[in-house]
């Protein structure tokens, strides 16, 4: 029996790419890929193959933009802008890049403390909700 199964770096097409990213509206679970299709028009380093039919064909180097875009939107918080002149910078970004932007970046020292510092939090929590 033969699969079809694509390989890593086949081309996808905008719906396997919006089910990847798991881009799904919560109450139809309709494939949202009007979002990939706008992003498309604000970032111009998605550049999908568009063939016969206007159908959009995604390379490896396109999913990891829009995924690093959807990283920085939806989990950062960015503007449009904000994530515009991000990418705008003569400087290449990966999504391992996101490890510098945050707790991450902090020496081990400082992330101890801040650990620290959250497990007081959560006993208080958990205290004040005994409490009541």
């Amino acid at each position: 029996m033969k699969h079809n199964i694509k390989s890593e770096t086949a081309y996808k097409t905008i719906g396997e790419i919006a089910k990847k990213l798991n881009l799904v509206n919560e109450k139809t679970g309709r494939l949202m890929t009007h979002t990939i299709r706008y992003w498309e028009s604000q970032f111009k380093q998605i550049k999908p193959t568009i063939r016969a039919g206007k159908r959009r064909y995604y390379s490896k180097k396109d999913f990891e933009v829009i995924k690093y875009i959807k990283f920085l939107l939806k989990e950062k918080g960015f503007t449009i802008n904000g994530v515009k002149s991000l990418l705008n910078e003569n400087k290449p970004h990966l999504l391992d890049d996101v490890n510098k932007l945050g707790i991450y970046n902090q020496n081990s020292e400082k992330r101890k403390i801040i650990k620290e510092k959250v497990k007081k939090i959560s006993k208080l929590v958990k205290y004040i909700k005994n409490y009541k």
